[in-house]
């Protein structure tokens, strides 16, 4: 299953708060209009499957009048020559009786012409069929104030945001007020504003020439940081990258057994500390270790840490402190993950690890079980980080390449 397809089915709650809102907001004053659908020309296999399925559609063959004529019909038996009936006569003596020959293709032409000629009109509906195009009733409503307004508390609800869901739904506005709109036409209009917005941040990990290319990976508890290593180590690996992974979440057990099953399936090696130890202290001999091994790759996982935790904070400055004395381009990348779930709290941890870690992308984790995706919209407007990666699922092809259009596509309904 392709990426996107698996990112519109599971990316539901999202998008069903939204598709629903949506049809409420037209439905809300909106008529019906019978409007002309172009769709998309049959190909020449299903013109010929259609033909041949619905035969009342098709103008009979007509065949030429002359055989017309002198076919014979059923209503008239065919004359014989009466044989002569004498007492004379012997009756080895017999007259020979002739028949005209009928041909049964013709007898079968005959018999089919005479079904009256299909209307003009059944020819035309046809060719229309043909084409493509056909009449429905759509509802449709004037795109209004107080559909604007309608529209703006919705994106709101869906957690994009004041300032950002006000932007979005006044640039929807613009050229169309007045207009008389569709479901569809302002799911697209929507899906195409958001796409705007959020082509600015997608942008891949960038892989850098400098071994080795030390990847920071932080957030708060429960956001699907250290899954999210495991799967980032796997990829690379099975791209041809040399990675090693540091166990930097010295306090939770569970976390650096996660990691080493990741490894295990990856081939990766795992980096381990007593627990209760310095990550700080970890951080610095796992980049040792990965120099002296010539490492493309080294990804320190971190314990989860609340932003409001000033303690927790400072301990994660030390790392970044620690690793620059190693190599002072260290970290090349640190990397939030954010719980998709959080809504709006994802604003705040960005503000607040930026401050300390000096956050250079984004990857946004359980898409699959929010009805808050349009957060990712408000934090692409609010900051413009670059977002790496999005994921939807547990298994390790479950997170992939931000891509801004299915993205929008998928939030929205969009099919366009």
């Amino acid at each position: 299953m392709g990426f996107f397809k698996k990112l519109k089915e599971r990316l539901f709650k999202s998008s069903s708060k939204i598709d629903e809102g949506l049809d409420a907001i037209i439905e809300d004053g909106g008529e019906a209009e019978e409007v002309e659908l172009e769709e998309d020309l049959k190909t020449q296999e299903e013109i010929v499957d259609y033909a041949t399925n619905d035969q009342t559609d098709i103008e009979p063959v007509l065949i030429d009048s002359q055989l017309e004529q002198n076919a014979p019909t059923r209503s008239e038996p065919i004359k014989t020559e009466e044989k002569k009936e004498t007492d004379d006569l012997d009756t080895d003596e017999r007259v020979e009786i002739e028949h005209d020959p009928i041909n049964p293709q013709i007898e079968q032409n005959a018999l089919t012409n005479s079904k009256p000629t299909e209307p003009e009109e059944k020819k035309e509906t046809f060719i229309g069929k043909i084409l493509g195009r056909r009449k429905v009733k759509v509802i449709k409503r004037k795109f209004d104030d107080d559909m604007l307004e309608q529209l703006e508390e919705l994106l709101i609800a869906s957690d994009m945001g004041v300032d950002t869901a006000m932007r979005v739904a006044a640039n929807m506005a613009q050229g169309n007020l007045g207009r008389r709109l569709s479901t569809s036409e302002i799911k697209t209009l929507l899906a195409d504003e958001i796409e705007q917005i959020m082509e600015s941040v997608a942008q891949p990990l960038p892989i850098y020439p400098k071994h080795p290319q030390v990847v920071l990976v932080v957030g708060v508890n429960g956001s699907g940081k250290t899954t999210t290593i495991g799967k980032l180590a796997s990829q690379f690996k099975e791209a041809g990258k040399n990675v090693v992974i540091a166990a930097g979440d010295t306090f939770r057990a569970a976390a650096v057994e996660q990691l080493q099953i990741w490894g295990d399936r990856a081939n990766v090696p795992v980096l381990v500390a007593p627990e209760g130890s310095d990550p700080a202290s970890l951080a610095f001999d796992a980049l040792e270790k990965a120099q002296q091994e010539k490492a493309d790759l080294l990804m320190i996982d971190t314990a989860g840490r609340l932003q409001n935790r000033t303690d927790l904070m400072e301990e994660l400055a030390k790392i970044v402190r620690v690793l620059k004395k190693k190599d002072p381009e260290a970290p090349q990348n640190t990397i939030l993950v954010l719980d998709a779930t959080t809504g709006q709290n994802a604003i705040s941890q960005v503000e607040t690890f930026r401050e300390i870690a000096e956050v250079s992308g984004l990857i946004m984790t359980k898409l699959d079980g929010t009805a808050k995706g349009g957060v990712l919209v408000a934090l692409a407007d609010k900051f413009g980080l670059p977002i790496h990666a999005i994921g939807v699922g547990e298994q390790i092809d479950d997170l992939a390449p931000f891509d801004p259009a299915e993205f929008a596509q998928a939030l929205t309904g969009s099919e366009s």
